[in-house]
């Protein structure tokens, strides 16, 4: 501080009372949700991810057309046990092919689509340029880093609907809607199943809550977001191999990956909720322990460049 600043500091009362204004220097909670709906509008607007949410439209039409053309000329659909869980189910319940449609995209398409968002949420901007502007904001590096992990969630969450909207449309196109059997053998009726299928979407959509942490992670790591999206998607595909070698059996349950398919327990009656709390803790602790790693990195940074 220079000495004319020393010398003039006693003289203005009024700005050194200033600071004393509850809430100044606080973000206002208002300017903490524009923050998060321009993330998002962002983030929903980019080519590619209109172009992930297409793809994964299209994955429910493809299978539902498929199988209406096996089973046109009075033939079934494939009873050996091979392809989606529930596609032999397909031709007596439209409803069927939302949870198959679920079941196919999960392994792959749906993490691959959040890898790639997740990847390029902090790495896209300091490629960019732009994410020093971001932080010139009263929000701070901390609340920046939940928003952005709060809109690859949300992500996670439509990307899975969208799914399981399409396969319902097409189903109810292709197939007749009614009462469905579950996996215990018992009758469900229609809204039953109709509800069974919203919770499976939302335990899908949970699923892919560690990989987003991982993700976001690994987007703090690197200024390239094509990097960043190449290793969380390598990551993947990489930890999906290891789940399938029987010598590593004594590692698999802690893979993030390793329960994914056990919402196919929401249709039994009643439901099995043992791998279901086994897939959720597991993922809140990739959650936790990546979404620390990430804050830890983030916070110390450099952004100068």
């Amino acid at each position: 501080m220079s000495r004319a600043e020393t010398f003039q500091a006693p003289a203005a009362p009024a700005a050194a009372a200033a600071p004393a204004v509850p809430g100044a220097g606080r973000p206002n909670p208002l300017w903490t949700f524009g923050l998060l709906r321009s993330e998002l509008v962002t983030t929903l607007r980019r080519w590619r991810t209109l172009a992930l949410l297409g793809v994964l439209a299209a994955v429910p039409v493809l299978v539902g057309i498929a199988v209406k053309i096996q089973t046109r000329g009075g033939g079934t659909a494939d009873h050996s046990g091979q392809g989606p869980a529930f596609i032999s189910q397909i031709t007596n319940n439209g409803l069927f092919l939302v949870f198959t449609a679920l079941a196919a995209t999960l392994p792959f398409f749906l993490p691959m689509a959040v890898g790639v968002v997740a990847g390029d949420a902090i790495a896209g901007e300091a490629g960019a340029g732009t994410l020093r502007y971001l932080l010139v904001a009263p929000a701070g590096r901390t609340r920046l880093l939940l928003t952005k992990y709060t809109t690859v969630l949300a992500f996670c969450l439509l990307a899975t609907l969208v799914v399981a909207v399409s396969a319902l449309i097409v189903g109810a196109l292709l197939f007749p809607l009614g009462d469905l059997m579950t996996i215990s053998g018992t009758r469900i009726g229609f809204t039953d199943g109709l509800g069974r299928a919203l919770l499976i979407a939302l335990v899908v959509a949970a699923s892919l809550v560690g990989v987003a942490a991982l993700g976001l992670f690994v987007s703090t790591l690197t200024n390239s977001g094509i990097a960043a999206m190449a290793t969380t998607v390598g990551l993947l595909i990489t930890v999906q191999i290891l789940d399938q070698i029987p010598q590593l059996h004594a590692l698999q349950p802690y893979f993030f990956s390793h329960y994914w398919l056990s919402f196919a327990d929401l249709m039994r009656d009643p439901v099995y909720w043992d791998d279901l709390t086994k897939n959720l803790g597991l993922q809140a602790l990739y959650a936790a322990v990546f979404g620390s790693a990430a804050w830890a990195r983030f916070t110390a940074k450099d952004i100068s460049a």
